[in-house]
């Protein structure tokens, strides 16, 4: 696994912790939104669909310190949109490395570089670049040409500099396995942490509705991107979600494990359902009826979700709270995860009608004032 022994301490610990004190809904990883706005506009994204209003606003330091303080989780993913675009996204890392949580600060590392001065390498801080493939896949995903290799660049300038980097890979009915494979090969000779991946989810807000996987597909295709995985691939995730992905550990959603604060407050259930905010952690988990989320619950919307912020916390539930979870973890680091017959050859989705989504984001993609657009136009790529 690509994590750091004193991170892997630290979230065990805690997790033993609430476990010992008899909590069931506690957080793992608070998903920090401090805006929506972006500088790409992503077919299988839909953040920048939101009304211009509210794609200027932030999340103040202040509030974001509020939220992390009253989550208590020792890990704090900052999505968006796109953090760097946050006038004050340093003052907020600085902040949350005060309070020794562990940060993933995610981009798409167009600004990376041009912002590394402004930043000091700790192992409370990890760049987390958004990585969908090789070149051309990755360029067709965030529909912008020349995004691949300027990410490539802001990884080899970071890890140069002392930066932890980390990728995370989001996946779809349009992925094929030996180019998944590639991309691996590339992160790691590029000298990435660790590599986190995960299956689409059906955004509403998605401007590409056709292409996210069903909960078999996902099977297929994992199986075949991780069959005989070699040994220097490292992953920024727990070895049994993997075998979730794989359909070898079964695991039901924790969507407590990933609350999720943004602009609205925190919002109800997930960071992938929108079902309304409140303004209190506390009240959140109050007030929200867990019981109708998760695919035993029979919620339609739950039902292909096999995504990482929903089943990740529940990987680490069972590695650090069952017997059986923890012997299995230990295998699968030692030994690694066996290739079953089959897996090379899995059954993946049927062949899927690959448009260009680019013609149709042009009026999707946020307006804003001369100002404010200065700062994305300056960097952007192709």
């Amino acid at each position: 696994m690509g994590v750091p022994v004193s991170q892997m301490w630290t979230v065990a610990s805690y997790v033993l912790k609430q476990r010992l004190r008899g909590r069931r809904h506690y957080p793992l990883v608070l998903m920090l939104e401090p805006l929506f706005r972006c500088n790409l506009a992503c077919a299988g994204c839909g953040k920048i669909q939101f009304p211009a209003d509210i794609l200027k606003k932030n999340l103040s330091p202040e509030e974001c310190f509020q939220a992390v303080d009253d989550c208590g989780a020792p890990i704090v993913s900052i999505p968006g949109g796109e953090p760097l675009l946050h006038p004050q996204i340093h003052d907020i890392v600085e902040g949350l490395i005060a309070r020794k949580k562990y940060i993933y600060l995610c981009t798409n590392a167009i600004l990376l570089e041009q912002h590394l001065d402004r930043f000091t390498p700790s192992k409370y801080l990890t760049f987390s670049v958004h990585m969908d493939g090789p070149r051309e896949e990755h360029d067709e995903a965030v529909c912008r040409e020349g995004v691949f290799d300027v990410a490539v660049s802001a990884i080899q300038a970071s890890v140069e500099r002392g930066f932890r980097v980390t990728t995370n890979t989001t996946l779809f009915n349009t992925a094929d396995p030996a180019k998944v494979r590639e991309m691996f090969d590339i992160l790691t000779e590029l000298g990435v942490e660790g590599m986190m991946l995960s299956p689409g989810y059906q955004y509403e807000k998605a401007p590409d509705q056709e292409h996210f996987l069903l909960r078999d597909q996902t099977v297929g295709l994992f199986r075949r991107a991780l069959a005989n995985a070699k040994k220097g691939w490292r992953f920024n995730q727990s070895p049994l979600f993997l075998e979730f992905l794989k359909g070898r550990w079964d695991l039901e959603c924790t969507p407590w494990g990933n609350p999720t604060y943004n602009v609205f407050g925190w919002q109800k259930p997930c960071y992938l359902v929108d079902e309304g905010h409140v303004d209190t952690f506390k009240e959140l988990i109050a007030t929200t009826d867990w019981e109708n989320y998760g695919r035993a619950s029979g919620n339609p919307k739950c039902q292909n979700c096999m995504v990482h912020s929903g089943y990740e916390p529940s990987a680490v539930n069972d590695t650090f709270g069952s017997l059986k979870g923890f012997l299995k973890t230990v295998q699968l680091t030692l030994f690694g995860s066996k290739t079953m017959p089959g897996d090379e050859t899995a059954p993946l989705a049927p062949p899927a009608r690959v448009s260009s989504p680019e013609p149709e984001l042009v009026n999707l993609q946020p307006q804003f004032s001369r100002e404010e657009e200065t700062p994305a136009e300056s960097n952007a790529v192709g």
